[in-house]
């Protein structure tokens, strides 16, 4: 037998032939009642957190040894119908307790099987190999993993810290006293040195011989950082945990992290769950992003479970943001996260001009079609003029939101979904951002012949072509427009090779979606504009001024990040709205007072974080199929024990209320205690699954607690 002994077992008493009975969380559907872990039989004593193959149906599955857990023997099968483990993975240490712990806390949070999750989290490639084959990959692993710095690297200069920097250490360095493991929320405007405080913090943990988790909410935002860890921490393995790995790259850096080889992970949301044996610091970068809600399967948070793990393993939690989640500034106010402030730029730089332009007073420049304000136009123009660089943020890609008919009043709609399908010019297509359905655009009107189908409405590949026309030449040439969206960026490289397009100056107006108006420093842009934000003031989801206004504070704090240009640096807002109070506080850059509005008004009308949501969505063929299971539903929740402290609203359409040919609705379930919430939804389960067998119609429901979209 090979591998290390691990004295830390669990199981039954052996059985009469010498077995003994082991759980393992073993990946089943939700729908099958199947969520916690199951029985088997193995002939040795195995440590909880390791993994091994197991029979399951038809099948043989990846499984992780769980804790036992006192049953009845009534409620466990008996021996005899027990199927055995098959192998072993004893080459790879056991998964720790307070790694399991955090899968069991997710899974009866977020309402999911503990198998599920906890195995869904590993890497694919890990559940797919057997036990010869990851041995030989973790034996690989030791052998190369001497000190990446052993011989090579001079220690980096280290730049001069602001004061405001300095303060902010010596308050982490206080909250770092308090007996149970701290939460900071750093909340610091755009370009005040955030990251600088991450990496001393980093430093200091990393000199400790301990390892750092950095939290990154996309994809886009992951290489400027990791070639800045990468820079500060030379003599330091470092890896990252992101969708855009390969599967073998994938599993390489979890096993680096597990077997605590990896010093540094820098990673998106699935990185929160990474097994990390000497984790001494936690770092949520942009931690309001949305995107760190998942939004298929265990609809975690990984912020959330960030600040529950560093409090499980007693570790720092560093949250940063120059616009706080609503819920965590809150948290702050009350005392529960240590609140250190960044309120300036380094190097004496000031944020930009925040100036509105009223449209409803405007004629419009010809040919733009009512695009740009011409004195926009005018002020990028001059800017190209002066060498400097222009971002306009229009949060809509493609050509056109729709084709549209004139004379029969036909729309590109969607056959499959409750959508417009998109107009793109460049490959003419209609395209559904839904379903993926996709069409060459017709010829002539599909229902009455007209020849004469036209765009309305504006994306972001339209912008980029008109605002080419409008600026005609700069400086005996042709202005440089470049565009970033899920379009552009969406071949392997190219996302990288237009950003450092930008950097180099190629580039004189940069246009683009909400990808380009977070996290990135753009050193040569002094002008910001936002095309058309107002949408979102009146949107029936409550949670849309909190998220515009976000948006429109990250756009701002691209301008003017190089303190030699900042003191001309302007935020542009085209708006029909000018003094709506959210663009008042925007034109002061006054997060704060932004926040108190809001919690204000989310307090009188009920609303989180004043209260705790939960949706239960249900998906069918038939459009009376869901809402006829979450009535049902409803009346099974009421029926349970602390009803009454939830409040459980009629089943409505979700916003887009057809996806694929599937009808879409959900149930608003509220509480204002997040105890007698989770009680009935823990309450819910075995009814759900009965209903679900009862309504054979119904393809899947799931249960979204603290959502995000409503």
């Amino acid at each position: 037998m090979r591998g290390k002994r691990f004295p830390d077992v669990t199981a039954s008493a052996p059985t009469a032939s010498g077995l003994v009975r082991v759980r393992i969380a073993v990946e089943t559907p939700q729908h099958s009642g199947l969520g916690d872990p199951l029985d088997y039989l193995s002939e040795q004593l195995l440590t909880p957190g390791t993994l091994a193959r197991v029979p399951l149906g038809r099948r043989e599955v990846t499984g992780i040894v769980w804790d036992d857990a006192p049953a009845t023997a009534a409620a466990r099968p008996a021996p005899g119908d027990l199927r055995s483990v098959a192998e072993v993975f004893r080459d790879l240490p056991p998964l720790p307790s307070a790694w399991r712990e955090l899968v069991s806390f997710a899974a009866g949070y977020y309402q999911r099987g503990v198998g599920e999750l906890a195995v869904s989290v590993l890497p694919a490639e890990l559940r797919r190999i057997d036990a010869a084959t990851l041995a030989r990959r973790v034996a690989t692993l030791r052998k190369n993993a001497r000190d990446p710095g052993s011989g090579a690297a001079a220690p980096p200069r280290l730049p001069e810290l602001a004061p405001a920097q300095e303060a902010a250490l010596q308050a982490i360095a206080q909250a770092r006293t308090d007996e149970a493991a701290p939460v900071v929320l750093l909340h610091g405007v755009t370009g005040s040195g955030k990251t600088e405080v991450y990496l001393r913090e980093a430093e200091r943990v990393l000199a400790s011989g301990r390892q750092v988790l950095v939290l990154v909410p996309e994809i886009n935002l992951t290489p400027q950082l990791e070639a800045r860890l990468a820079e500060r921490f030379a003599g330091r393995r470092l890896v990252a945990m992101h969708s855009g790995l390969t599967p073998a790259q994938r599993l390489r850096h979890w096993l680096l992290a597990h077997l605590g080889e990896a010093n540094l992970v820098l990673g998106t949301r699935l990185a929160v769950f990474a097994p990390l044996p000497r984790l001494g610091l936690v770092v949520v970068d942009e931690e309001h992003d949305a995107s760190y809600k998942q939004q298929e399967g265990a609809r975690y948070s990984a912020r959330d479970l960030a600040v529950y793990r560093g409090r499980l393993e007693k570790v720092p939690v560093l949250l940063g943001s120059a616009t706080p989640s609503l819920e965590s500034w809150q948290r702050a106010l009350k005392g529960r996260y240590r609140h250190v402030s960044l309120p300036g730029r380094i190097g004496g730089g000031v944020l930009p001009r925040v100036r509105f332009v009223d449209m409803r007073a405007l004629p419009r420049v010809k040919g733009s079609g009512g695009a740009l304000a011409p004195q926009l136009v005018a002020a990028i123009h001059e800017r190209i003029a002066r060498g400097e660089q222009s971002l306009l943020l229009l949060n809509r890609r493609g050509y056109a939101p729709v084709l549209h008919c004139m004379d029969c009043d036909w729309k590109s709609d969607c056959p499959h979904c409750s959508a417009w399908r998109v107009f793109h010019k460049a490959d003419r297509t209609l395209r559904c951002h839904h379903c993926g359905f996709t069409q060459r655009v017709p010829r002539a009107c599909p229902a009455c012949g007209n020849p004469d189908i036209q765009p309305v409405g504006r994306g972001t590949e339209q912008l980029e072509e008109q605002i080419g026309e409008l600026l005609g030449d700069v400086n005996g040439r042709p202005a440089r427009v470049a565009r970033i969206d899920a379009d552009s960026a969406r071949a392997k490289g190219a996302l990288e090779a237009l950003l450092a397009s930008v950097h180099a100056g190629e580039v004189d107006v940069l246009v683009g979606t909400q990808m380009i108006a977070k996290g990135h420093d753009f050193r040569g842009i002094t002008l910001v504009a936002a095309v058309n934000p107002d949408a979102a003031l009146f949107a029936s989801d409550f949670r849309a001024p909190e998220r515009l206004f976000s948006l429109l504070m990250q756009a701002a704090g691209r301008a003017g990040r190089d303190a030699a240009q900042a003191a001309g640096s302007e935020m542009w807002v085209q708006t029909w709205h000018p003094r709506h109070p959210l663009y008042e506080a925007l034109r002061r850059h006054d997060y704060e007072a932004f926040a108190a509005s809001q919690l204000t008004e989310r307090e009188v009308a009920g609303l989180p974080p004043f209260t705790h949501l939960a949706l239960l969505r249900a998906d069918a063929r038939n459009a009376d199929d869901a809402p006829a299971f979450l009535r049902a539903a409803a009346q099974a929740a009421g029926a349970l024990d602390g009803a009454d402290a939830v409040k459980i609203y009629p089943p409505v359409p979700a916003a887009v209320a057809r996806v694929a040919n599937v009808w879409r609705m959900q149930m608003l379930i509220e509480s204002p205690s997040r105890a007698a919430l989770q009680r009935v939804l823990a309450g819910l389960r075995a009814p759900l699954l009965e209903l679900r067998a009862a309504h054979r119609g119904v393809l899947r429901w799931a249960v979204d607690v603290d959502p995000l979209a409503i």
